[in-house]
């Protein structure tokens, strides 16, 4: 039995693993679910006028702290003073020193967004006329590294682990009472909350360096830990473990006293307290996401916390009792096999938590993406999808579940399967005594070392040194081992009887592996910038292009290019200001097909008149902030027909020209 179920076993839990690796490389440092929507002065943007101070406005409130907005002169030393203040709504601001010099300042923000999440950026302004400047030397980011990966598996396990809890528990409850005393199903539930009581001190661990530096070594600095309850996320961490030693009371009680307590009033009385106890946990641990999660910001947070709870509840009770019915059916002891009512009563749990789930997700899906549009234009969108597209599958494997299920229920017999006879028959055979069972078993072991087994001449030479009487201690151990082998083949024996039973454990399995990847998808969701953020990030973004066109007589040209490499497509934007013959001003940006601004190795940029036989003449821009390069001083010696090339390089191998043709003058 063990080398049938270890393979499955393996197979699952790299199954996880894989998903969960591809999930993470696939994602960026740190998911910022706030977005800078604004800025003053604006990104780009040069003022003939120092400014007295720098403010910044986010899609959604943020926590901030001494540093969490700096201003930086072209040398690189800041230039803001006091601490930055909520203005308005959710602008920020920070006020400047007198008397600032022209050149260009370097804007730095590490805040804290509402839904727990870290953001960090920066980006340029210039005083009187652009300058070289000193951009912070790259160190670790915040929300991303070593810390940022930590903390996205500690998120990850913690998810897996409340869904074996609570969905464990459930199904140990709700549908098959005699499960308590399977110990496999005692050890599913306990490695749940073992899992995510580890999980969340995990994270309460990271938290302080997470959402500042960054750095793994302040992972133990006292005093960002202690300032980590002092958060919403901490103390919705602080709440979580409160909860979980509540948790540890519920399954000391329904794995102790409740199993061995008779079948009679005081056991049905025993077991409704469990079960409104143990609701009540597990709503409180659900609440403990919900309250420093997407759902606590955002639009309608006073219906979406209820809504969001309902649903991680019933993630939990369907694909949490789906690993609770896996265990069951390929874990529990022969003599104690799952009723086809046990089956046919999570059957009825999973279909009602699959219907709270497509209420509840598609209130989620409109709340977080707000168009059409955002459904395949956004990586939430896109992950969105991905989710639905596994739910489908996992419903329709369900399906197959439950004829499975019916059938185990039409052919069922007041004596029960054959299985279950043949189970009722070997119990009575042991209870009567009979020694003739035992020869048997050796000669059933001894054709199943024949077939394979390397122990099976030790297998001879035990029964012969038993014959003689030898008390050898380590003979009896191998008699020990191989009589544990043999009842271990009697019991997958008893389970493969029924071929419906069979194949009720192969279409469950096939369920739990595409729920592992569901679940490595959701948790991914609850990391990824919600669509509505990540539009009006892009909204962002081509308002500071605008600002830049929109000078007066600015020229603005958009040249899509493709590399042909990874992550090669996108589109160039330059503005050159003020279009003249003379001294300009040229400003570079480069976005992704979607909008988002994204960094190249390198961009260059030539101009050639070709009517006058001039040029080309070579741009060579100074890296500002992502996605945007600037030059000054761009000498033009006359006006015409001037052809604009820009050279975008995505790799070491990966690069390609565009070009087109402008009027200048």
């Amino acid at each position: 039995m063990t080398r049938t179920i270890a393979p499955r076993l393996r197979t699952l839990m790299l199954l996880f693993l894989a998903a969960t690796g591809a999930l993470l490389a696939g994602a960026g440092p740190a998911s910022a679910h706030a977005a800078l929507t604004g800025s003053s002065p604006g990104q780009g943007v040069v003022v003939q006028k120092a400014p007295t101070r720098v403010s910044l406005t986010f899609s959604e409130k943020v926590a901030t702290n001494d540093d969490s907005l700096r201003v930086l002169d072209p040398g690189g030393k800041p230039v803001q003073t006091g601490r930055p203040a909520n203005v308005s709504g959710t602008t920020y601001a920070v006020r400047l020193r007198n008397g600032l010099a022209h050149g260009t300042y370097t804007v730095t923000y590490q805040v804290v967004s509402a839904d727990s999440h870290p953001v960090s950026g920066a980006y340029t302004f210039s005083i009187g006329a652009p300058s070289q400047t000193v951009v912070p030397s790259d160190g670790p980011t915040v929300g991303g590294g070593v810390v940022g990966e930590l903390y996205a598996i500690g998120r990850y396990a913690s998810y897996a682990g409340f869904i074996l809890l609570a969905g464990g528990a459930a199904f140990v409850l709700a549908c098959w009472q005699r499960g308590a005393h399977v110990r496999a199903l005692q050890r599913l539930v306990v490695g749940g909350w073992l899992t995510l009581t580890a999980a969340t001190l995990s994270l309460l661990l990271l938290r302080g360096s997470y959402t500042t530096s960054g750095k793994l070594a302040d992972v133990f600095d006292l005093g960002l830990l202690g300032q980590v309850p002092q958060t919403r996320a901490g103390t919705a961490l602080v709440s979580r473990l409160l909860l979980l030693a509540a948790a540890a009371l519920f399954i000391a009680v329904l794995f102790g006293a409740h199993t061995r307590r008779e079948e009679d009033a005081g056991k049905r009385d025993l077991t409704l307290g469990l079960s409104l106890g143990g609701m009540a946990v597990a709503v409180g641990l659900a609440t403990s996401w919900a309250m420093a999660e997407h759902a606590s910001v955002g639009l309608q947070p006073g219906i979406a916390m209820p809504v969001d709870v309902v649903h991680l509840l019933a993630v939990a009770a369907w694909l949490g009792g789906l690993a609770g019915l896996l265990v069951a059916l390929y874990r529990a002891p022969a003599e104690t096999p799952v009723e086809a009512a046990a089956v046919r009563r999570f059957s009825r749990m999973a279909f009602g938590s699959v219907l709270a789930l497509i209420a509840t997700g598609i209130y989620q899906s409109w709340r977080q993406l707000g168009s059409w549009s955002a459904l395949t234009g956004t990586r939430y969108g896109q992950l969105l999808l991905i989710k639905i597209g596994l739910v489908a599958l996992l419903v329709g494997i369900a399906s197959a579940s439950r004829r499975w299920t019916a059938q185990l229920v039409d052919t069922a017999t007041p004596t029960g399967t054959r299985a279950e006879r043949a189970q009722q028959e070997h119990a009575s055979s042991v209870a009567a005594g009979h020694d003739s069972q035992r020869p048997a078993e050796d000669g059933e072991a001894t054709r199943i070392t024949r077939s394979g087994d390397s122990t099976g001449a030790q297998a001879a030479s035990v029964d012969d040194g038993r014959s003689n009487g030898d008390g050898d201690s380590r003979r009896a151990a191998q008699l020990a081992r191989q009589r544990a082998a043999v009842d271990a083949a009697r019991q997958k024996r008893l389970r493969d009887a029924d071929p419906i039973r069979f194949g009720l454990r192969r279409s469950v399995l096939a369920e739990a592996g595409v729920a592992i990847v569901l679940l490595a998808i959701t948790t991914a969701l609850t990391q990824t910038e919600p669509g509505r953020t990540e539009q009006e990030v892009k909204a962002a973004t081509s308002s500071a292009v605008s600002a830049s066109a929109d000078a007066p007589d600015a020229l603005a040209l958009k040249l899509p290019f493709d590399t042909g490499g990874a992550d090669g497509k996108g589109v160039v934007s330059v503005v050159l200001d003020p279009a003249r013959p003379g001294e300009n001003e040229m400003h570079l940006y480069v976005q992704r097909p979607n909008g988002q601004a994204f960094d190249v190795p390198e961009v260059k940029i030539s101009l050639r008149c070709e009517a006058k036989e001039i040029g080309p003449l070579r741009v060579t821009p100074d890296h500002i902030s992502t996605g945007h390069w600037s030059a000054s001083g761009v000498q033009i010696p006359m006006a015409g027909d001037w052809k604009i090339a820009v050279t975008v390089r995505t790799s070491d191998i990966d690069q390609t020209t565009v070009s087109k043709n402008a009027q200048i003058g």
